[in-house]
């Protein structure tokens, strides 16, 4: 597949460059401008004649979801495109407009120029990094007593040990009004800690502490001492300090 990728490319690149040797012949050597203009008009005919050719452009068709379901399937619930990043067969692209679907547990983009939206094959997605947070695609022995399951986390910290969380959206049936039923997204939200090779469920300040307890007396300290509190809406970053914190100590 690479060669032909590979061979495409030279081609859409000669022809390009055979469309475009009347302007080429037309600026001057010194004109930093002119060759810079000329550069992104190549760049926007190449990736207007690629199209779907693209390496990052290949999955399924992304389908949207009946809209009288109530709420949406998407992480923070952010139903709009944002643009982030993505490793995809270790490539990594930059400027992606994503949503990261919770139900299907997806990757979606849109097409360059393009209405079609794609759901990424998850076989080749490494990690992804939109709204400020960096998603892991960890893939895990499902005949294993001792792990997780596969699929894509938000990496909280990553260091020597790492803290993960994984959001999830179901879709729940309720009686409305008049005995009508009534379907909607319900959100769901746990926490692990990875330390040596083994995954551990997380939840409050003791559970995450009886996993580092080797160092436990000095991680009491450091949160007394930086008023960490492992509340609702404080967890994540008390969780992702303590964590960085133990990695010090045990440098």
């Amino acid at each position: 597949m690479l060669k032909t990728y590979t061979a495409s490319l030279l081609c859409v690149i000669a022809v390009l460059f055979a469309e475009n040797a009347a302007l080429a012949q037309t600026i001057a050597a010194d004109s930093l401008n002119r060759k810079q203009a000329l550069y992104a008009n190549i760049t926007d005919n190449f990736y207007r004649t690629i199209g779907s050719q693209s390496m990052l452009y290949n999955g399924k068709a992304y389908e949207f979801y009946d809209p009288a379901l109530k709420g949406n399937a998407y992480v923070f619930d952010n139903a709009s495109f944002s643009p982030g990043t993505v490793v995809y067969d270790g490539v990594l692209y930059k400027d992606v407009n994503m949503l990261y679907d919770l139900f299907k547990d997806e990757l979606v983009i849109k097409l360059y120029n393009s209405a079609l939206k794609i759901t990424l094959l998850k076989e080749r997605v490494s990690s992804f990094d939109m709204l400020d947070h960096h998603f892991v695609n960890i893939k895990t022995d499902s005949t294993s007593t001792n792990s997780v399951r596969s699929g894509y986390y938000d990496q909280l910290y990553g260091g020597k040990i790492q803290v993960l969380a994984r959001r999830e959206k179901s879709i729940q049936t309720a009686q409305g009004f008049a005995g009508s039923l009534d379907s909607y997204f319900l959100s769901s939200l746990n926490y692990y800690l990875y330390k040596n090779g083994r995954y551990y469920s997380v939840s409050s300040e003791g559970s995450f502490l009886d996993v580092l307890k080797d160092k436990k007396k000095e991680l009491q300290q450091f949160i007394k001492a930086n008023k960490l509190k492992f509340k609702k809406y404080q967890r994540e970053d008390a969780m992702a300090k303590v964590a960085a914190y133990y990695d010090q100590l045990t440098d």
